[in-house]
């Protein structure tokens, strides 16, 4: 079949590797790709938010099957506009995609459904918000109601840093629109983990768990960004906290957006908190993780391009039992422009990724690279590459993901130097 990946990250190489491995995907297109995503598909120059001109191309080619990889585009109507078109499409609706598009939606259906989460406020106003600040425990969270990109999310140690945050996201000056309404609730300790499952409207198929590392610094430093590693799956994930994921937080919020007229289609990603072996809901995603699915895809087994054409033609039962996994975990090292998550320099240099690529059981999956006029891979993102790597133990797939890095010159980039550290801390304490 024709598949058409929308988008351009390293989530989308990863998908792209994946896809053009399948052997009923016979051509592959990427919308708007990059320079590594060039290896895997045949990359064309529409951006994910022209969703009439990705409709007339898919029309144009024959396209049997669109995957959406961003949120963006699924929050902006695309998945709606190739279905009205009758083009099989692997995304959620926009009505859907409030899951994530809408943090307020979201708290709102877990209280609906009695799906476990923590307890929250809306906000429009600061006064209204403040009261609510003044009055619960800390520390205390602040996010934006809409997309940033990851990084609307505060973590505030103080009533007034909290209520500085909120004054912040509701003037519109560093969120946008995605701020002018907040969402804040209660801090919940534990140990984070991603849980990924395909849903087609009515049916969940699980596939598996990873832990990501938000912070910029190791140790879990500096400021938050979209990701700088993460590795699958999360060492502590057990069958009763898989069960109770399935049963208490995924399979709730897929029947309940069916009873809400919003089935949903696609990924559902949830991030969760799980503190003594109980698993509460953080938030919920309508797409895989950045960088989690580079690892995920180092991992699974299976025809891609079947599953998720099952997925968006409403038929995950038939092919639930055809996923499987490599019993061996899989960790992605993000490599970042210096002074990313802040201002960086764009159109650097990147060279020595093929022999990056030689090391063994790793892969370095592109996220913001382009070619110059010259042939060069350079850097026209924040975070540019997800070296990823497999291994018997965690720590010898850190040990050649760090390897692949250590191939790569690139003055001026950077990257953590510990992911992976909380798998290995357990397994040392374990020993």
């Amino acid at each position: 079949m024709k598949i058409l990946l929308i988008g351009s990250g390293g989530r989308e190489h990863a998908l792209a590797w994946k896809l053009a491995q399948s052997e009923s995907c016979t051509e592959l297109y990427c919308a708007p790709g990059n320079a590594g995503i060039e290896d895997s598909a045949i990359c064309v120059p529409i951006k994910v938010d022209q969703i009439k001109e990705l409709v007339a191309f898919a029309k144009e080619k024959a396209i049997d099957l669109v995957v959406v990889g961003p949120e963006g585009p699924l929050v902006d109507g695309l998945a709606d506009a190739l279905s009205a078109a009758n083009i099989d499409v692997f995304g959620s609706s926009a009505k859907a995609a409030e899951l994530e598009g809408s943090k307020g939606f979201m708290k709102d259906l877990c209280a609906k459904y009695n799906i476990p989460t923590a307890k929250y406020g809306r906000f429009t106003e600061l006064e209204e918000a403040r009261k609510f600040i003044e009055a619960a425990g800390l520390p205390i969270v602040v996010k934006t109601d809409g997309l940033a990109a990851g990084k609307g999310v505060i973590i505030c140690e103080t009533q007034a840093q909290a209520i500085e945050a909120a004054r912040d996201m509701l003037s519109g000056d560093s969120f946008g629109s995605a701020g002018l309404e907040v969402v804040i609730e209660e801090f919940l300790e534990g140990e984070e983990v991603s849980f990924f499952a395909l849903a087609d409207g009515k049916t969940i198929l699980p596939l598996s768990s990873a832990q990501d590392y938000k912070r910029v610094g190791d140790g879990d430093t500096g400021l938050n960004t979209g990701g700088m590693g993460a590795y699958s799956p999360a060492h502590f994930m057990n069958d009763d906290i898989e069960r109770q994921i399935i049963e208490n937080l995924i399979e709730p919020t897929i029947a309940g957006m069916a009873a809400e007229g919003r089935p949903f289609t696609g990924v559902l990603f949830a991030g969760i908190m799980v503190k003594d072996g109980v698993a509460t809901l953080l938030e919920h995603n309508v797409r895989f993780g950045d960088p989690e699915c580079q690892a995920l895809m180092m991992r699974m087994q299976c025809d891609l391009a079947q599953i998720l054409l099952a997925g968006a033609q409403g038929r995950l039962d038939e092919v639930k039992d055809q996923i499987t996994w490599l019993d061996k975990p899989a960790l992605c090292v993000v490599m970042a422009a210096q002074g990313y998550p802040a201002s960086y320099k764009k159109n650097t240099i990147i060279k020595g990724l093929g022999k990056a690529n030689e090391v063994e059981d790793a892969y370095v999956f592109h996220a913001g690279t382009a070619k110059d006029a010259d042939g060069n891979i350079v850097s026209v993102g924040g975070r540019v590459l997800g070296v990823t790597a497999i291994g018997a133990t965690i720590a010898k797939a850190q040990a050649n993901a760090y390897a692949s890095v250590d191939c790569i010159n690139w003055p001026q980039g950077f990257c953590r130097r510990d992911i992976g550290w909380r798998a290995l801390k357990s397994d040392s304490e374990a020993a």
